[in-house]
């Protein structure tokens, strides 16, 4: 008797796990499905945005004028900038782990690269006086 009461109560538990987890599953579909709602339901004005970014769009260029070429040229130039200071940059942090693992090469393993420690140390504090300069030199507004 008490193993039939057992097995009742696992068939009741299991069945109440599959309603609940089914009616969870539809809830959780119709929630999903809901956000894409407002995306159908904002296709029908596209038409008259595109028309008001146009005239957006003239009013600016009146104001812009010839500007925009020198904006280009300076954007372009900037950029080169970044470029030229982007690659001292990784070359100094480059210098600065061989400096490091040379130094770690002599104190603790004792292997004799005093030189080439020296030479990646003065490298180092070359490029590092340099990036700075020139970062404050292009950059710095005056």
């Amino acid at each position: 008797m008490n193993y039939q009461e057992n097995n009742w109560g696992n068939a009741v538990l299991l069945s109440f796990k599959l309603i609940s987890s089914r009616f969870f599953l539809f809830i959780f579909i119709g929630l999903s499905l809901s956000i894409f709602a407002p995306v159908f339901a904002e296709t029908s004005s596209v038409d008259v945005a595109v028309e008001g970014a146009a005239e957006r769009a003239d009013v600016l260029t009146s104001f812009v004028g010839t500007q925009r070429g020198e904006m280009i040229a300076s954007y372009d130039e900037q950029k080169n900038q970044h470029q030229i200071l982007f690659y001292m940059g990784v070359t100094l942090l480059l210098f600065v782990f061989l400096t490091a693992g040379f130094g770690i090469a002599m104190g603790m393993l004792g292997k004799e690269v005093f030189v080439q420690h020296m030479v990646c140390a003065g490298v180092t504090v070359f490029l590092a006086v340099a990036h700075s300069i020139v970062a404050v030199v292009w950059f710095f507004p005056f």
